[in-house]
């Protein structure tokens, strides 16, 4: 139906650069290029769809029929993003924050309550056809509301961003590394030593901010997937990174290897490994991982047809969010790759202590020059706003970038070039209504 049509077209035009990823490894993956731009987008139709059909059942004449289609559509886009393991990528309430105070409501009610309150400021110009009992055009009450919604929220965002200035944590100088390593060439084991020399003679450049490279640097990042190895493997890189940190911490995107009984591999998680010296002195395994990219979802019925031969890497699952406790920072809610699109779920809520800062390690070299960079950037931003938390953000090809507990962009690196951000570590906010009752927005709403 039209509901299924819409969602269709909506996420053609929003997704169809992941087909970019298909022509990476084009001789083994072109032939996924169509499922890619074509075929996820009609699966994921089928939320809209759902939608629709459920602003039906809630239908009715007038301004009323706009919150009955917030209703069916915000259902849908929860359930969106969180059956399967979720994908909650590019959801309607996004196009509310390209505009930075717009966006500063995610701190009241997160990504779902943005989707709502999306739908009934974008749909309200619909009433604008409804007639009055003589045929003349009329103006109904859900126009205004949905204006005045829009512009109490635009004013709750300026006089947020103004009441608040970025402050800085004392005794912390940032270094992230941008290196737009070729996709192609990442993951090649025989490029395991070049990458390095690579990633240390950068991380070590004198910069404007830091004429003496990372002498005075306290701690360096480099972005996820850094080494086609298990660093750890590897005392002669280990040693290497220790001579070029002169004292500091690496905090980095790294393959983990967790032995089992017999003294073999056991497990590979796609992790963040914090390292100080010569060692490595904290971690974080990813949770949320890529179906069909990472793992293989139902792999008991689709390993025997030799699906698994088509899936890029398969990693294993880390136990649950936690923080990251690296020396001289404070708390660390780490992020991987995608792990910054899921709202309400980054960090861990029954931890001793809040969280201080989003560590948000990404590779997006897999999409190329696309949207698709930007959009990450966007989700990864807005769950700064959300939960009152600064953010690093470290990516291969960009967009590399230091954010502020209220989204503000301070420093980035443009996509598609290597480079160096020196900055300092903004601190965090006071925790928002979201970070306190985000499980309740969605239903309040």
């Amino acid at each position: 139906g039209a509901g299924w049509w819409l969602g269709f077209g909506y996420f053609v035009a929003g997704l169809w650069w992941m087909g970019a990823a298909m022509l990476v490894e084009a001789d083994q993956f072109a032939w996924a290029l169509p499922l890619a731009v074509f075929g996820l987008p009609a699966v994921l139709a089928l939320f809209p769809a759902a939608g629709f059909a459920l602003a039906r059942l809630l239908w009715s004449p007038g301004g009323a029929r706009v919150f009955a289609l917030a209703a069916g559509l915000g259902a849908a886009e929860w359930l969106r993003g969180h059956l399967f393991t979720g994908f909650p990528w590019n959801d309607f309430g996004m196009a509310l924050t390209s505009a930075g105070p717009m966006a500063q409501t995610a701190s009241l009610v997160g990504l779902h309550g943005l989707d709502i309150i999306a739908i009934v400021i974008f749909a309200a110009p619909a009433t604008l056809i409804d007639r009055a009992p003589r045929g003349a055009r009329r103006i109904g009450g859900t126009m205004f509301a949905a204006a005045a919604l829009a512009m109490l929220m635009f004013a709750y965002g300026v006089f947020r961003l103004g009441a608040n200035k970025t402050e800085y944590v004392d005794g912390v100088a940032l270094r992230l590394m941008q290196p737009n390593l070729p996709q192609d060439a990442k993951f090649r084991p025989e490029n395991g030593a070049k990458i390095l020399r690579h990633y240390l003679d950068l991380s070590e450049r004198s910069t404007n901010e830091r004429p003496s490279g990372l002498a005075e640097i306290t701690h360096l990042f480099w972005p996820e997937s850094a080494f086609p190895y298990v660093i750890s493997r590897h005392p002669e890189a280990l040693a290497a990174i220790a001579r070029a940190l002169k004292g500091g911490v690496l905090l980095t995107g790294a393959a983990r290897a967790e032995s089992d009984g017999d003294g073999r591999t056991g497990k590979i998680f796609n992790s963040i490994e914090a390292l100080k010296g010569e060692s490595i002195v904290a971690f974080y395994d990813k949770v949320h991982l890529v179906p069909f990219g990472e793992y293989l979802p139902l792999e008991d019925l689709l390993r025997p047809l030799g699906i698994n031969h088509l899936v890029p890497g398969i990693w294993d699952r880390g136990a649950g969010p936690r923080l990251l406790a690296a020396p001289g920072l404070p708390p660390v809610a780490p992020l991987i790759c995608y792990e910054a699109i899921f709202s309400g779920e980054t960090i861990q809520r029954d931890a001793a202590d809040r969280p201080r800062l989003f560590l948000n390690v990404t590779n997006d070299g897999w999409f190329g020059r696309t949207t698709g960079p930007y959009q990450h950037l966007a989700q990864a931003r807005l769950r700064a706003i959300e939960e009152g938390l600064p953010m690093i953000r470290v990516a291969n090809t960009g967009v590399s970038a230091i954010i502020d507990a209220y989204g503000r962009i301070l420093q980035s690196l443009p996509l598609g070039e290597e480079g160096l951000i020196d900055g300092r570590l903004p601190r965090e906010a006071a925790p928002t209504v979201f970070a306190a009752y985000g499980a309740l927005a969605f239903p309040a709403l």
